[in-house]
């Protein structure tokens, strides 16, 4: 696998479960994942995003973001998690909402809630009526996919370090990896998503710090034994 479209494969989709957020009880199988994934890249789409533009995108580990951040990457765009950037698009909860004044051609989506604005797009609303069509897209292993702290990652780099965290931990398709770092950190973007999904294992959010049953742990603390903090994924954190 080359770029993160590969992960999102439609050969891929099957019943296994593929992400868990136990707050809101919320599950996605690998058939409803890649799916939406085709639709929240479809709803960027319409909101402007082309190959190379930049998708602001709040750094919580819900579905919405790390859905948005897979749509993205199918159609070549950017994603930061940091909301606050300069963005063809910006996804955040929909509380949020008053807190932006986007100028002319930059566009607001919010998930959680209706939008009190006409011009601020539903994501779920949006999301759930869009159409399930793979993207025609060329995406390039040396094209950029994140930007966190004023550095570029490649879907190459990305890859590359979901490949060492998968090696380096044995991940297999019967291990679940937690999440509870933010995605802010590239860190937590590589080894809490991409290196699960690359096996085809389960991505799970905790709704609280009790310890768990996961292979490793994302966790900027990583007081317990099977924890790893983000900054320890990439040389370079």
């Amino acid at each position: 696998m080359d770029v993160i479209g590969d992960l999102m494969a439609r050969d891929r989709r099957s019943d296994r479960l593929a992400l868990r957020v136990d707050g809101p009880g919320r599950t996605y199988t690998y058939y409803d994942l890649i799916t939406t994934s085709y639709k929240a890249g479809n709803v960027l789409r319409y909101l402007g995003v082309r190959t190379g533009a930049r998708v602001a995108v709040e750094p919580v580990s819900l579905p919405e973001p790390m859905l948005t951040f897979l749509g993205a990457a199918q159609l070549g765009a950017v994603t930061t998690f940091d909301p606050t950037s300069e963005a063809r698009a910006v996804v955040v909860d929909v509380a949020r909402e008053d807190e932006f004044d986007l100028p002319p051609g930059h566009k607001l989506a919010v998930y959680n809630g209706s939008p009190s604005s006409p011009t601020t797009t539903h994501w779920e609303q949006e999301v759930w009526s869009e159409n399930p069509a793979v993207h025609p897209e060329i995406v390039a292993p040396d094209d950029v996919a994140l930007v966190a702290d004023g550095r570029e990652y490649t879907h190459g780099d990305l890859l590359d370090a979901a490949k060492r965290v998968v090696s380096d931990y044995d991940l297999g398709e019967a291990d679940t990896v937690a999440v509870r770092a933010s995605l802010s950190h590239p860190g937590t973007v590589v080894a809490g998503i991409l290196a699960p999904l690359l096996v085809g294992g389960t991505i799970r959010v905790p709704a609280d710090d009790d310890p768990m049953d996961a292979a490793i742990i994302i966790d900027e603390r990583a007081t317990e034994s099977n924890a790893v903090a983000p900054g320890e994924i990439l040389d370079d954190d």
